[in-house]
C-alpha cells in the first residue's frame, strides 16, 4: 500500500518538475525574444532617426519636449515617396496628421500632390515638387507656410516598403465604394481584403477615378487607417523581426525612440476617433502645366479648423 503511494507521489514530483521546466523554459525564451526585440527596436530606429536641421535649435527642441512633456497636441506629416534609380523623386502622398490626446481624436488632412502653392526660394509651383527640391525639409517648410501651421515631425516612407509593411502585417481589410481596375488588379465593390501589392495599386489609381486625386487621396486614408489600427493591435511575435527590419529599410523619421514611446504611450488612443479632411479646389492649366488651384479662403478654413482642433480640451 505505502510503495503504491510513494509511486504516485513519485509521478506527481516528476508531473511537476517537467511543468515547471516547460515553464521555465518558456519564461527564459520570452525574456530572452524580449530583450531581442528591444534591442532590435533601439537599432531599428536609431536607423531611422534622421532629423531636420532646425532640430538643433534649442527652441525647437525646448518645444518639442514641451509637447510631450504636458502631453499637447502634435501634428505629423507623413511623406510617402516613390524613388527611382538616379532620382530621389517626389512626394507622391503627403497627409497631415493632428493627433490631440485630450480629446482622443485625430484631424487627417490629405493634400493632392498638384496642389498649386508657393514654395519657399522656388516660387509656385506644384506642393509635391518641394521633395525634389529639397528633400523633407523643404517639403515640411512648404506645408508650414502654406497652411500657416506647425509640423512638429515627420514620417518619410518608400512606398515599395509600404508594400512590404502591409504584407508583413497580413494585409488589410477595407470598404471600397467604387469597383475598378488598376495595374491587372480587379477592386470590387465593398469590403475586400488587400495584400501589398494590391494596397499600392489600389492607392495609386487616380486616372479612372471621378474625383481623381480627391478619390486617390480618400483610398490613401482608407488603407494607412486600417494599417495602423491592424499594426496597433497586431500580436505575431514571429513577424516582428521582420517588421522592424521593413521600417528600418524604408523609412525616416525625426522622432527618436522617447518620442516613439511617448506617441504609443499617450497618443495611442486618438486612432479611435479619426476624421478626414479634404482641399477644395479645381483644375487649371497654367503655362500648359495642369495644376490643383486652392483659394486662399479654402486654406484659411483648413487652418482654422486644424488649429481649434489642436487647442480642444
Amino acid at each position: 500500500m505505502n510503495s503504491r503511494v510513494e509511486k504516485k507521489k513519485h509521478k506527481k514530483r516528476k508531473w511537476l518538475f517537467w511543468v515547471g521546466g516547460i515553464i521555465l523554459a518558456l519564461i527564459l525564451v520570452v525574456g530572452v525574444f524580449s530583450i531581442y526585440v528591444w534591442n532590435k527596436l533601439g537599432d531599428t530606429v536609431e536607423t531611422m532617426h534622421n532629423p531636420l536641421n532646425r532640430d538643433n535649435d534649442p527652441d525647437r527642441k525646448k518645444e518639442l519636449e514641451s509637447i510631450f512633456k504636458d502631453t499637447k497636441s502634435v501634428n505629423i506629416l507623413l511623406l510617402g515617396v516613390d524613388e527611382r534609380d538616379g532620382d530621389k523623386g517626389r512626394s507622391d502622398t503627403m497627409i497631415l496628421l493632428s493627433l490631440n490626446p485630450k480629446t482622443n481624436s485625430m484631424k487627417m488632412l490629405s493634400i493632392p500632390r498638384d496642389t498649386y502653392v508657393t514654395i519657399p526660394g522656388k516660387g509656385k509651383d506644384k506642393i509635391n515638387h518641394a521633395y525634389a527640391f529639397g528633400d523633407v525639409e523643404l517639403s515640411v517648410q512648404t506645408v508650414e507656410e502654406n497652411f500657416d501651421l506647425p509640423v512638429h515631425y515627420y514620417a518619410r516612407v518608400n512606398m515599395e516598403g509600404f508594400e512590404q509593411g502591409v504584407d508583413a502585417i497580413g494585409g488589410v481589410t477595407i470598404t471600397n465604394d467604387t469597383a475598378f481596375s488598376q495595374g491587372g488588379i480587379q477592386f470590387p465593390a465593398g469590403e475586400i481584403q488587400l495584400n501589398g501589392k494590391e494596397a499600392l495599386s489600389y492607392i495609386r489609381m487616380r486616372k479612372n477615378d471621378p474625383r481623381g486625386d480627391l478619390g486617390r487621396n480618400e483610398r490613401q486614408r482608407a488603407v494607412i487607417m486600417a494599417a495602423i489600427n491592424k499594426g496597433a493591435s497586431f500580436s505575431s511575435i514571429t513577424k516582428v523581426g521582420e517588421i522592424l527590419n521593413i521600417l528600418g529599410d524604408n523609412v525616416k523619421t525625426n522622432l527618436n525612440m522617447d518620442a516613439m514611446q511617448t506617441l504609443f504611450s499617450d497618443y495611442r488612443g486618438t486612432r479611435k476617433n479619426i476624421s478626414s479632411m479634404e482641399i477644395s479646389g479645381n483644375g487649371q492649366r497654367i503655362n500648359n502645366t495642369w495644376y490643383y488651384v486652392v483659394p486662399d479662403s479654402e486654406f484659411n478654413r483648413i487652418t482654422t479648423e486644424i488649429k481649434a482642433h489642436m487647442n480642444e480640451k
